[in-house]
């Protein structure tokens, strides 16, 4: 009997191992489910809600392994919001991004840096980046950006069981207030915890739930790196998928803040759909499947280039 208990409790741990260490659809969509609740209201800046979330995510990036800067965790800043046309008063208010890093192995390649990041606050009750007539009414987000958030915590929790193998660093950002104009990934290339010209490359998820049958996955900046277009080109290819690159077209989400202080940059998404920005951006619209194929695409591409010598220049886009 002892020998039963012993050997089903060696399997249970092996088990829990593998699982933490892999991407898996219960965990993207256990993530998911949080970030959207009613609780959290449309993860607005500011408030009990945002602070919930904050608390959710430095708690993942901690049991993780995920290593906090010198400032923990969290980079306060200041969100000026966005209001209605006619109104003249902006609400100021205190929100973050929340973000930790991985140390890579190499003596010199270390103190190069990947960053990987993804915004994690939504509409709220709407306001005037709605494209619904339905006022004072959760815009839940879902894929806009809950989708990239919970991408971030698995991609992290990937990277961090094969450590062993990096040469580069790797920082991972949840960026706060990307729907009031990019505040967060300004306010951090403003007040970078390590030197800029030490990142070379930023990942960036937006979007990235809604991958639909012909498997596309759409990315923007890959020319900003030498030969990034092939790299993610064929790369993708590998992996089932169909990759839709562009060199340029560096878009309107957080590693813009990153490209215009001469970062090379990928913007990743799954595309548009008519529920952006409305309350109908849902859970149960989610391709989980595709997500995790999304999730495995930008961790193998960390991986590339964040465990090898590969050459990392910045090159600028018309």
């Amino acid at each position: 009997m002892n020998k039963v208990f012993l050997f089903l409790l060696l399997a249970s741990i092996n088990f829990n191992v593998f699982s933490q260490s892999e991407i898996t659809e219960n965990e993207l969509k256990e993530h998911l489910l949080f970030l959207t609740s009613e609780k959290n209201a449309g993860r607005y800046p500011g408030g009990k809600a945002n602070k919930r979330v904050v608390k959710y995510l430095k708690k993942e990036f901690k049991k993780i392994g995920v290593i906090p800067f010198d400032l923990g965790y969290k980079q306060n800043f200041k969100a000026t919001l966005r209001v209605v046309k006619g109104v003249d008063k902006k609400p100021v208010v205190k929100t973050c991004n929340v973000l930790g890093f991985i140390e890579g192995n190499d003596a010199n390649l270390k103190n190069e840096y990947i960053v990987l990041g993804a915004h994690y606050d939504h509409l709220g009750l709407g306001g005037p980046s709605s494209k619904s007539d339905k006022k004072n009414t959760i815009h839940y987000g879902a894929d806009d950006n809950a989708s990239g958030t919970a991408a971030l915590l698995e991609i992290a929790e990937k990277i961090e069981s094969q450590k062993h193998l990096l040469k580069r660093s790797i920082i991972f950002i949840a960026f706060g207030a990307e729907e009031q104009g990019l505040l967060g990934s300004k306010y951090f290339v403003e007040n970078p915890l390590v030197p800029l010209s030490q990142i070379k490359l930023m990942i960036n998820m937006d979007m990235v739930g809604r991958m639909n049958k012909d498997k596309h996955v759409y990315m923007g900046g890959a020319g900003t790196f030498p030969d990034g277009v092939n790299f993610m080109q064929a790369l993708g290819e590998s992996l089932n998928l169909t990759p839709i690159v562009h060199a340029g077209s560096v878009g309107g989400s957080d590693h813009v803040s990153f490209y215009k202080k001469d970062i090379s940059v990928l913007g990743m998404h799954t595309g548009g759909h008519p529920q952006y920005h409305t309350p109908e951006d849902t859970v149960d619209l989610i391709n989980i499947n595709g997500q995790k194929q999304v999730c495995e695409y930008i961790f193998k591409t960390i991986m590339k280039l964040a465990s090898t010598d590969y050459k990392m220049t910045f090159i600028k886009q018309d």
